[in-house]
């Protein structure tokens, strides 16, 4: 039973649902929990999860369910995952808070791809399990949306200071998502008559005093300019101090900043550029891929036409030492990067990628990377180029002045490392994958 990990949710945009109710554990823990499950099991379909996680994996089941509970009842409250490994993905956390004045139960939902929720019938699925929790769990708001597209909004703060939102919350209409629950109080600052008369695809009353908005009849066409429309159109209305005109033009801002831009990266670092966009949150993801596109790193300059002779009396020595360097940086980094054992182009890509990853010229002290790290990578560096290119050492009492000779051309491992590890950027600037790729078209 394979779990989705966080990157597995991030690598395409989710249905994201937040919602935190009041339950009475006095009624006991089965009986509250169970209406949550009730309207899971009777309106989930295709998105049921099938895995109850605590610190072991068990089939979906109620008892596996109650088992769970029991197992994470602790005095800070209870946290449970049920998850779906199959497509669509869902990663669903059930946190019951601890039984003070005022005991909350949050759901929080990611269902992945947002994609699955573009046929009507599976989006009023989930419309009804959401009308369910908000009729059985009062709630002073709650909201489903695209997981990109809410990473674009200010929320949760919307410009007030941390002390300010955490204890205000929601107060009052600062956004509008696909799907909307607002409590008494919400709907009460806005008037009912108003908020009632909303232009939306669904607005309704529930029992608890509480209103469901849906503003389009799917959740994933939310970035279609229609649905844009009737976005902004309910917003004025639930809030006419705004302007229809600037609430539009930054939705739209908002939806040409999702669509897919296609990769062209400079052929000599897309081994390596083609990694990072994954990292960047989905919201970003498209600008991220276009300004790598953009990006042209510098022609390697770390070469010689003709090489300085080497000065070195005793080159066993010498190379002994280097073996030692080498190998001291292969022991601390085979762990996160294993493919370093093979000293391959591909290692060379993986360690630029660990290093821009871990912001490491900018995390570790000077002394350490002038000291270890830099001689440690030239000795790697050129023994790459040794081993995969048919390259020579020629070495120098100096080391940054040792060299590999590969074909007409005699490369600099030690200045190319030294350059490279100046900052985080100049490991986009002076990489080893492109590095190496330059080296290559000199091979004999």
């Amino acid at each position: 039973m394979k779990v989705p990990t966080l990157r597995d949710l991030s690598k395409v945009d989710s249905l994201h649902f937040a919602f935190t109710g009041a339950y009475d554990p006095r009624n006991g823990l089965e009986n509250e929990v169970a209406p949550f499950l009730d309207a899971l099991e009777q309106c989930a379909g295709g998105w049921m999860p099938s895995i109850v996680k605590t610190s072991r994996k068990r089939k979906y089941s109620r008892e596996a369910v109650w088992r769970a509970l029991e197992e994470r009842r602790a005095d800070y409250g209870t946290i449970i995952g049920l998850f779906r490994s199959e497509n669509p993905s869902v990663s669903l956390v059930l946190h019951l808070g601890p039984m003070d004045e005022q005991p909350s139960l949050s759901i929080d939902i990611s269902i992945q791809p947002l994609s699955f929720f573009s046929e009507v019938e599976e989006s009023r699925s989930f419309v009804d399990a959401a009308r369910a929790w908000a009729s059985r769990y009062p709630s002073d708001y709650a909201s489903a949306h695209s997981l990109a597209d809410r990473g674009l909004t200010a929320s949760p703060a919307f410009g007030r200071d941390d002390p300010t939102w955490k204890r205000d919350g929601f107060d009052r209409i600062y956004e509008l998502y696909w799907l909307n629950v607002f409590g008494p109080k919400l709907v009460e600052s806005v008037g009912r008559e108003r908020m009632l008369s909303t232009p939306a695809h669904l607005v309704e009353e529930l029992p608890n005093g509480s209103v469901l908005l849906v503003l389009w009849p799917t959740a994933a066409e939310f970035a279609g300019e229609e649905a844009r429309v009737a976005q902004a159109r309910a917003h004025v209305h639930l809030r006419p101090d705004l302007d229809f005109d600037t609430l539009l033009r930054t939705l739209r801002e908002r939806s040409a900043a999702l669509v897919p831009v296609e990769p062209r990266f400079h052929p000599d670092v897309a081994p390596f550029l083609s990694r990072l966009p994954d990292e960047f949150s989905l919201s970003e993801r498209q600008r991220k891929i276009a300004e790598l596109n953009g990006f042209r790193p510098p022609e390697p300059e770390e070469w010689l036409p003709v090489a300085h002779p080497s000065d070195v009396e005793n080159p066993e020595r010498v190379r002994s030492h280097y073996d030692d360097l080498s190998e001291g940086l292969v022991a601390v980094l085979h762990t996160k990067v294993p493919s370093i054992m093979s000293e391959t182009s591909e290692s060379l890509t993986d360690l630029d990628f660990h290093f821009w990853k871990e912001h490491f010229p900018t995390r570790y002290t000077r002394d350490v990377i002038e000291g270890h790290t830099i001689p440690a990578l030239g000795v790697y560096l050129g023994d790459v180029l040794v081993r995969r290119l048919g390259g020579t050492w020629v070495l120098r009492a100096k080391m940054e002045e040792s060299q590999v000779r590969v074909g007409k051309r005699v490369w600099l491992p030690f200045l190319r490392a030294r350059r490279y590890m100046q900052s985080r950027e100049s490991l986009l600037e002076y990489s080893l994958t492109q590095f190496f790729k330059e080296a290559e078209r000199y091979r004999p």
